[in-house]
């Protein structure tokens, strides 16, 4: 299996990877809501917590779009699916140490995890969008960092890319009728 044809497995098996991208979105909404409501420490449990059901979630999402949530098992770039997790986890383990010290600090790192993540997924799904997402939320973690900004604004802006983002997949995918259909065995 090509590369191509890798990518179009992944797009056809997981809704172009949008069901993710919308549940992750969420996770982020109900983060920001906490960190409004209760504090950034309780709002670091909702995302680490609600983290943990995005792939689930993501699966009976994009099989209730006729996708079949999963991808073949010959395809190659399940591997990188699983290699970028171990990024997650270190980034997860970055912001949990901030977080003892400098609260403020969680969601830059974050941003800058979760964005560093997306890039992996232009290879993963061969569209260029995930270059964008990543950058932009990389760049909402820089300036976070930088200007010392509130946790509910970061927190917020990460939910609002991934919202937005999630929308703009999902509205591609509708335009072009459904995902990519997986390649031909050979």
């Amino acid at each position: 299996m090509d590369i191509t044809s890798a990518q179009q497995d992944m797009r056809a098996g997981y809704h172009n990877g949008a069901t993710g991208m919308l549940v992750s979105g969420i996770v982020w909404l109900a983060a920001t809501c906490s960190v409004l409501l209760i504090s950034v420490q309780a709002s670091a449990m909702v995302l680490f917590f609600g983290g943990m059901l995005i792939f689930p979630l993501s699966v009976v999402l994009a099989r209730a779009f006729g996708c079949p949530g999963k991808h073949t098992p010959e395809n190659p770039l399940s591997s990188l699916a699983m290699e970028s997790t171990v990024v997650l986890f270190v980034g997860l383990l970055i912001a949990f140490v901030m977080l003892s010290s400098q609260p403020w600090l969680f969601y830059p790192v974050m941003l800058l995890t979760i964005g560093v993540r997306y890039l992996l997924f232009q290879t993963l799904y061969g569209l260029k969008i995930y270059w964008l997402v990543g950058i932009v939320l990389m760049a909402g973690g820089a300036a976070g960092m930088s200007i010392r900004l509130p946790a509910y604004l970061t927190a917020g802006y990460g939910a609002a890319v991934e919202l937005v983002s999630a929308l703009l997949l999902l509205t591609s995918v509708a335009r072009s009728d459904k995902p990519a259909t997986p390649p031909k065995s050979e």
